[in-house]
């Protein structure tokens, strides 16, 4: 059994003595000159999956900052959301109307004398929330700025 497969040919007679020569493999000479160099053979293959990989794993990158982003701009819109749902005043009809610029064009909202009072002193202000307005303290209001200006529609300080 310690008979190399070359040998075992040679005895059976299937190849003769030049053409078992012939056959030797290269590749464990050239393995070895590699190592006794000092160079490992970085062949076009290995450094084409490397900077596949690379450019992979950039794009995962920049879809999870992406995706993060998002999970951010949902939160924030959920916590002003539920700043104004839980601190709004509720809605009364009033004969008073009061008339402030949003977008460019001149809104009207029916408030009682006594809001009308206290949003021109600077006590309550206006926030959109949706499609309509909502009428919230001016502490409250100063948080929604602090989180997104955007949401303030009118916010007289006092």
């Amino acid at each position: 059994m310690g008979n190399s497969l070359k040998d075992q040919f040679l005895k059976v007679g299937l190849v003769d003595a030049n053409r078992a020569k012939t056959a030797k493999p290269d590749r464990p000479k050239n393995n070895i000159q590699n190592r006794r160099k000092g160079s490992v053979g970085v062949d076009a293959g290995k450094m084409a999956a490397r900077q596949a990989q690379t450019q992979v794993a950039e794009r995962d990158r920049q879809l999870n900052l992406r995706n993060k982003e998002a999970a951010e701009k949902k939160a924030l819109a959920a916590q002003l959301k539920q700043l104004i749902e839980t601190n709004r005043l509720p809605q009364v009809e009033g004969d008073v109307p009061y008339q402030f610029v949003h977008r460019g064009k001149v809104q009207r909202l029916f408030v009682t004398a006594t809001l009308h009072k206290q949003i021109v002193a600077g006590d309550l202000a206006i926030v959109i929330f949706g499609k309509h307005y909502e009428i919230v303290p001016s502490a409250v209001a100063e948080k929604i700025r602090a989180r997104n200006e955007s949401w303030v529609v009118l916010y007289n300080d006092p």
